[in-house]
Order: structure tokens, then C-alpha cells, then sequence
């Protein structure tokens, strides 16, 4: 149970990838976690500005990017850039940024978007959006665990 004294808290999500980004927002006190966008941009800067527009947006307190890892435990090539990506989420923005284990994040959200009768080729449009969810929630699953 939250306190009344609980500060509610905004948190961006990210599913990182090269080519695409998945976001989701997340809130503190109600502890749900709704895919949010996807962002299609490869250069940095194209890809902070377009953080830059979200934070601006929804003022979160923090970030949480998923942190891919291969299933024998070794971390996954795009792991160092998930790892870059949230560095400079710190430097421009001065917010703290959460790693999670998002090894099998798409897998769930196709299975999620599949029980919405989003099937085969149609889900590339929300798949990367809906496994920033996924990890947002584990996130936010674990926090309130931990607050209890």
C-alpha cells in the first residue's frame, strides 16, 4: 500500500534498438506502465531530440532502458549501446536511468499484442513500443515489491 506522503513519479521506458526505439510511460504510485511510441531515428541527435520533445512532454523523474542479454547470461551486442544511449540520457537531461534484463521483452509483447488480435506483419508497428511497456512494468513489478 502507498502512503499518502508517496510522490507520484513519472518514468520513461525504453526497448533500444539501432533502428528503432520503443517508448513507454510508467507512473510511480499506480504502478502501470502503457506503451507510449516509437521512435524511428538512428543518429544520436536526431534520437535525443526526439527524448527531448517526450521529457519536455511528460517531466519524468526518471528513465528505465531495457538491457538485452543472450540466454547463457553474456550481455547481447546492442546492450553497450542500450548502455551509450543511457549515458547520454543522463548528461543531457541530469535523470537517473535503471537497467533491466529485457532479454525476452518482445516475445511478451508480441504474445500481448497477439491477445489483441494483433497478429504476423501487423505488429511491427506497436512491437517495439509494446516491449518498452513490458519493460517498464518489470520495473515497475519490482519496485513494488520492494516497497511492500
Amino acid at each position: 500500500m502507498h502512503s499518502p506522503h508517496t510522490k507520484a513519479e513519472t518514468i520513461l521506458g525504453f526497448d533500444f534498438g539501432e533502428k528503432r526505439i520503443g517508448v513507454a510511460v510508467g507512473n510511480t504510485v499506480t504502478s502501470q506502465a502503457q506503451a507510449l511510441t516509437t521512435l524511428h531515428v538512428e543518429s544520436n541527435v536526431a534520437r535525443l531530440d526526439a527524448v527531448e520533445k517526450l521529457v519536455n512532454a511528460w517531466q519524468p523523474a526518471s528513465f528505465v532502458i531495457g538491457q538485452p542479454e543472450h540466454s547463457d547470461g553474456k550481455p547481447h551486442e546492442v546492450a553497450h549501446l542500450a548502455q551509450k544511449f543511457g549515458n547520454r540520457l543522463t548528461e543531457k537531461f541530469k535523470l537517473p536511468v535503471a537497467y533491466i534484463n529485457e532479454t525476452l521483452s518482445s516475445t511478451e509483447a508480441s504474445r500481448m499484442l497477439a491477445e489483441r488480435g494483433v497478429k504476423g506483419i501487423a505488429q511491427k508497428a506497436e512491437i517495439d513500443a509494446v516491449a518498452a511497456q513490458v519493460i517498464l512494468q518489470s520495473y515497475l513489478d519490482e519496485r513494488s515489491k520492494h516497497a511492500a
